[in-house]
């Protein structure tokens, strides 16, 4: 077990949809920043690996489980911790609480370090994950296989500039954005996830235009993102219906 950092968030206003739901792409976001201010009281900031490694984190997959999503102006409880790594690949997980202590989500995110100037995954230093308290593993519970989809409803779209991080490519927070985008207004009026698998497959640029593809059937989606015809991402999400009373998502 690593070392856990924990922290409180209030939901404001613009990282709502009209559900009054916080949206998951902004709390993703959230979750990495809370991840990197324990990294930077560690030592360990993203400056430092660049500076003194010359590598950076890049998350490869998500499987995000959610009872019910925080909503606006709510307070929640954000524990984070670096549970463990393989030679090339660390987990880290994140519980985000109500105020009484209620598991809202779940988000566990698996990470690589790439090479800055190459764009290659590396090994990772030893030293590096000691500081995190992180378990060295065999392996570790990667993203499902997914199905390469045929018959699918889409969505185009081009990647603009405000859509580019720091490391130069599209958020990965942005991907769930256009996930969301392909799928039927009429039926995400009525349900919200309860469980996200989703895996990053190649980097997209500024200048790039994505294809968003679902194929819905009942309460699961299957998604993939393609961009000069490769697939950059796919996903696989299971829905369940917001509570009668709309109260809590």
């Amino acid at each position: 077990m690593g070392k856990r950092y924990k922290t409180t968030y209030t939901i404001p206003f613009y990282e709502t949809d009209a559900s009054h739901c916080a949206k998951i792409s902004h709390l993703l976001s959230v979750v990495l920043q809370v991840s990197g201010i324990q990294s930077a009281q560690l030592g360990l900031s993203d400056q430092y690996l660049l500076d003194h490694y010359g590598l950076v984190w890049v998350v490869t997959d998500y499987a995000i489980t959610i009872d019910r999503l925080p909503v606006f102006s709510e307070t929640i409880i954000i524990e984070t911790e670096a549970k463990s790594y393989t030679k090339l690949f660390s987990n880290r997980e994140t519980q985000i609480l109500a105020q009484d202590g209620q598991k809202l989500m779940t988000i566990s995110a698996t990470f690589v370090l790439i090479d800055f100037e190459t764009r290659r995954p590396a090994p990772i230093p030893k030293e590096l994950m000691t500081i995190y308290d992180a378990d060295f593993v065999k392996s570790i519970n990667r993203s499902p296989k997914y199905p390469l989809l045929t018959e699918t409803q889409e969505m185009t779209c081009p990647v603009r500039y405000f859509d580019l991080d720091m490391n130069g490519h599209v958020n990965n927070s942005k991907y769930l954005e256009w996930l969301y985008d392909a799928m039927p207004l009429d039926f995400l009026k009525e349900h919200y996830p309860k469980q996200i698998n989703l895996k990053y497959l190649k980097e997209v640029y500024h200048g790039a235009t994505i294809v968003s593809q679902v194929q819905l059937t009942d309460t699961t989606s299957h998604h993939q993102i393609t961009s000069d015809g490769n697939i950059k991402a796919q996903a696989r999400i299971e829905w369940q219906p917001f509570p009668i009373t709309k109260k809590t998502c």
